[in-house]
């Protein structure tokens, strides 16, 4: 369906994550990856959505000089807890911070999209909330040894082990959490 609707476009994702490269092959949709370097700083004023609404929008920039059937998607994720944004992890000791921070809390989940054409650009964004249960120092560790969670928000995957064992509830989107509200941009692509 969502093939037939994009045939005439290309469709370009401007994302080096795997997930969101399968959740594109999963929506059966034809498209290329094309990546281009940007410093991902916001201004510190930004609260939640506003800071994920300007990283997508900011991934979005460098592709200036669209065809028109060109259709380029970014997207960016943080996790906001305490009025704080989690990024992504420097390294093990940052990843068990932010885990030891996230353990017996709820916290949210933000991702943001950019749609981008010549002609128009939208940006839809979603917000999970995720309870976690108390999780020990060794079960941090146990985690960051074995997946290494540096390219995830807020340093964990829900799909991985930690997920498995430390997610207690959800208020939304599973998928928004792994990293796209793949619902909404369903809908979106298909409103084009």
């Amino acid at each position: 369906m969502l093939k037939e609707k994009l045939k005439d476009y290309n469709v370009i994702l401007a994302s080096k994550s795997p997930r969101r490269q399968q959740f594109f092959k999963d929506l059966n949709i034809d498209f290329t990856i094309a990546l281009k370097e940007v410093e991902e700083i916001y201004p510190t004023n930004l609260k939640g959505i506003e800071i994920t609404d300007f990283l997508a929008d900011l991934k979005s920039k460098p592709f200036a000089n669209l065809s028109k059937n060109d259709i380029v998607i970014t997207s960016d994720t943080i996790v906001w807890l305490d009025n704080q944004a989690l990024g992504k992890p420097k390294d093990s000791e940052d990843a068990f911070k932010m885990l030891r921070a996230l353990s017996g809390k709820r916290h949210e989940v933000i991702t943001s999209v950019s749609i981008k054409s010549k002609n128009f650009q939208k940006i839809i964004n979603d917000i999970t909330v995720v309870s976690f249960k108390e999780i020990s120092d060794d079960e941090i560790n146990y985690y960051i040894t074995n997946y290494k969670p540096f390219d995830k928000a807020g340093a964990y995957g829900i799909q991985e082990w930690i997920g498995h064992i430390a997610i207690d509830h959800l208020e939304g989107s599973f998928y928004n959490v792994v990293g796209l509200p793949v619902h909404k941009l369903y809908q979106e692509l298909m409103n084009i």
